[in-house]
C-alpha cells in the first residue's frame, strides 16, 4: 500500500504522516507497535505518574491516549475500507475521552498489552485490504479520509507522542 495522497486525510495531519517512512504497511504497523511497546517497558516506573507540567497528561495517561486514538482512527480505517461514504466520522475530543478513563490503578504492562491487543486488531483491518480499497473515501467530518491515510496517521500520532514523552517526560 502507497504512502497517501494529500487529499487522502485533514491537512492537519500532515505532520504525523511525515513521520512515517516509506514501506510496507503491515510491516510498518508491526515494528512500530514492537517499538512503542518496548519504548514504555523502558520507562522508569518512577515517571508513570510524572506529568511534566500542571493540566498536562502523565505517561500511563498518554499511552491510554494512543490506544482511544487507534480504536477511533481504527473504525473510521474500516468504515473508509468497506465504502461507506454515507456515515460522517465526527471528530474525537480526546480531553473528553481522557478525563473519563482512570489509568491510576491500572499497571504500564496493562495498559501496554491493551494497546497491543487494539493494533494487532487494527492491523487486521490492513491484511487483505486491496490497493483500491485502500483507496475509497470516508466522510470526515471536515474532511474526507481514506483507510491508507488513517494508516499513517495512527503511526505517525504514536511517532509524535513518544518525541514528547521523550523530550518532555524523561
Amino acid at each position: 500500500m502507497q504512502k497517501p495522497a494529500a487529499n487522502e486525510y485533514d491537512p492537519y495531519f500532515q505532520r504525523y504522516i511525515d513521520l512515517v517512512p516509506e514501506g510496507d504497511i503491515q510491516q510498518l504497523m508491526l515494528e512500530n507497535k514492537e517499538s512503542t511497546s518496548r519504548f514504555f517497558r523502558n520507562i522508569p516506573a518512577d515517571k508513570y505518574d510524572y506529568r511534566y507540567a500542571p493540566r498536562k497528561w502523565t505517561i500511563k495517561e498518554v499511552l491510554m491516549h494512543i490506544v482511544d486514538t487507534e480504536r477511533v482512527m481504527a473504525y473510521r480505517a474500516f468504515v473508509a475500507a468497506r465504502g461507506d461514504n454515507d456515515t460522517v466520522l465526527y471528530r474525537m475530543d480526546e480531553n473528553k475521552y481522557a478525563a473519563a478513563v482512570d489509568v491510576t490503578k491500572r499497571s504500564m504492562d496493562d495498559i501496554i498489552a491493551e494497546f497491543e491487543a487494539v493494533r494487532g486488531a487494527t492491523a487486521f483491518i490492513y491484511h487483505n485490504l486491496s490497493e483500491d480499497e485502500s483507496k475509497f473515501m470516508a466522510r470526515g467530518e471536515k474532511h474526507p479520509c481514506t483507510a491508507r491515510g488513517l494508516s499513517y496517521i495512527m503511526i505517525g500520532h504514536i511517532e509524535h507522542h513518544l518525541n514528547i514523552i521523550s523530550e518532555r517526560y524523561i
